[in-house]
């Protein structure tokens, strides 16, 4: 038998009155827990756990891991869009919806290992030191991150930093021998939400935007401005993707569509008791116009608001797929250390009393995840008929009475179903594994300055350039040689050679200008945009 002697440790250590202290604690946590509320007592149970865990066990343990552990497990139990960020996601989480970050101001790609400059964002404190479009930035503080398989997260964190504070770029220009030094001093730069705003057909207009943050409102009204200066007299909205973001940039934007007073959502919270109802302001710049919205099964949140403002109140037609359905609101709750929980603390509701928010199992994110695959097996992305609404969900538009449907999702008036054909087996692979994009990159490089020189405005460029059949040959050959990559037989290959001419041209054209001319080029076949041309040249007969 072996012994074990334990010294008990003398009062002037410091693991007494640790140990007494946590005793202590849960003597009189328990002996006030019978006194409790129930739902007191089970946080002090929490908090009590939290203490003896940390000051007792026998190995070292991370309180801050733990705490997050612990926050984390909590909300997987609730519903799949309240969720913990620690304070770097957060920060990271919150930029786009800010509507601008700190840094240097460029968009960029990454050509092999190398950072290439796409365009200098306009006013930004790269353009006003000099930094062009194809630069490459090979350094940072002296630091090489080029040749040196740094990654894109690592790179970004150099460039940024806070606003005021200055980093040495070392950047290598074609046609200039040494390396160029560059003393940039960070600032705010801007991060659009509108990524295209152009005249899609006389008197139509066409608007995306990928989120609403706190500046898109003011995009879009700006956008729409210049549209009616273009004669824009029919609009269309494109939402297809648009993730959500903020409810007030949502009742903003609605109301630049509606008359004053209409009402855009509510939100209910615990019993179904109104929390909130948002209404139209008033003064909107787009009343009278024919509208239309394009949706799909990625537009949700502050998207679904939006689509289903439009629809209750029959101001326009939306086409296109039923959205994701998310129709939860969450409230941020700060917390000290700067990190956040995002916490569902009511429903959304359109003006005809639809819930937005699809079905979902407490605690079971995955099934929720695969919602969006789930609805493609069973053949709702492409058949209309694939998609079943019961009758006890059944609702009717505020003006004309039409009937549509809830339970999950806002359901558009005009199904367009996904084009799997479109793009072809071969061209999903090229594009997944970069070749196209690294194509574009390495032929704008060497042809930026004929490019400027030729096409001296959009226009010329659209009807005349098409990118040259070596640079897809190249594509294919290389292809072929590092993984195999050919065409099952001629008809795929024509497809694919007719699929990268567009892309191709769309990110060149992206290049020289911005996204809203790399949008106008492959939104030139867009089976989604071209039935809403359709829909609005047929109301104008």
């Amino acid at each position: 038998m072996i012994r074990l002697k334990m010294q008990i440790p003398r009062l002037h250590t410091p693991l007494f009155p640790v140990i007494s202290s946590a005793f202590f604690l849960c003597f009189v946590v328990t002996a006030r827990a019978q006194r409790l509320d129930p739902r007191e007592s089970q946080i002090r149970k929490l908090i009590q756990s939290t203490v003896m865990i940390n000051q007792m066990y026998v190995d070292t343990v991370n309180l801050n891991r733990q705490v997050e552990d612990a926050i984390t497990g909590m909300l997987s139990k609730l519903d799949p869009h309240s969720t913990y960020t620690n304070a770097a996601d957060t920060k990271k989480m919150n930029e786009p919806l800010q509507g601008n970050f700190d840094g240097i101001g460029v968009q960029f790609n990454m050509l092999e290992d190398t950072l290439v400059v796409i365009q200098p964002v306009a006013g930004g404190p790269s353009e006003k030191k000099g930094i062009l479009a194809g630069d490459r930035i090979v350094s940072v503080n002296d630091t090489a991150i080029a040749g040196v398989k740094m990654s894109r997260e690592n790179i970004m964190s150099r460039l940024r930093g806070p606003r005021g504070t200055k980093v040495k770029l070392g950047v290598v220009r074609r046609g200039i021998k040494d390396v160029l030094t560059f003393d940039i001093t960070r600032d705010k730069i801007p991060v659009k939400s509108v990524d295209a705003a152009y005249m899609a057909a006389p008197g139509i207009g066409l608007i995306r935007f990928s989120n609403f943050s706190a500046t898109t409102h003011d995009e879009v009204a700006e956008a729409v401005k210049k549209l009616k200066r273009q004669g824009m007299q029919s609009l269309i909205l494109d939402l297809q993707g648009n993730g959500g973001g903020y409810l007030g940039a949502a009742v903003e934007i609605v109301s630049e569509l509606l008359p004053k007073g209409e009402l855009i959502v509510d939100t209910r919270g615990r019993d179904g008791i109104q929390v909130a109802e948002y209404r139209s302001s008033g003064g909107g710049l787009f009343t009278q116009g024919r509208l239309v919205v394009l949706v799909d099964e990625h537009s949700a949140s502050a998207a679904e608001i939006l689509s289903g403002a439009i629809q209750d109140h029959d101001r326009g037609i939306l086409i296109g797929r039923r959205t994701f359905g998310k129709g939860l609101v969450q409230r941020p709750i700060s917390l000290e250390d700067g990190s956040m929980i995002r916490l569902t603390v009511a429903r959304y509701y359109t003006p005809s009393g639809r819930c937005i928010q699809k079905p979902y199992e407490k605690g079971d994110a995955k099934s929720y995840a695969r919602d969006v695959i789930d609805r493609y097996n069973r053949g709702e992305l492409t058949n209309a008929d694939s998609i079943h609404f019961p009758d006890s969900l059944r609702y009717k538009t505020l003006k004309k009475g039409r009937t549509v449907y809830g339970g999950g999702g806002i359901m558009p008036d005009i199904f367009v179903p996904l084009d799997t054909t479109r793009f072809t087996r071969l061209y999903r692979e090229l594009s997944a594994r970069s070749y196209i994009n690294n194509a574009s990159l390495h032929y704008m490089d060497q042809h930026r300055k004929q490019l400027k020189k030729t096409y001296k405005d959009f226009e010329l460029f659209r009807s005349q350039f098409t990118m040259p059949q070596e640079v897809l040959d190249d594509i294919l050959a290389e292809a072929a040689k590092k993984d195999s990559l050919k065409a099952r037989d001629d008809e795929e290959l024509q497809q694919t050679l007719q699929n990268m001419r567009q892309i191709l041209k769309g990110l060149v054209a992206r290049d020289l200008w911005d996204y809203s001319e790399y949008f106008e080029i492959i939104y030139a076949d867009d089976p989604v945009v071209l039935k809403a041309l359709e829909v609005l040249r047929k109301e104008e007969e």
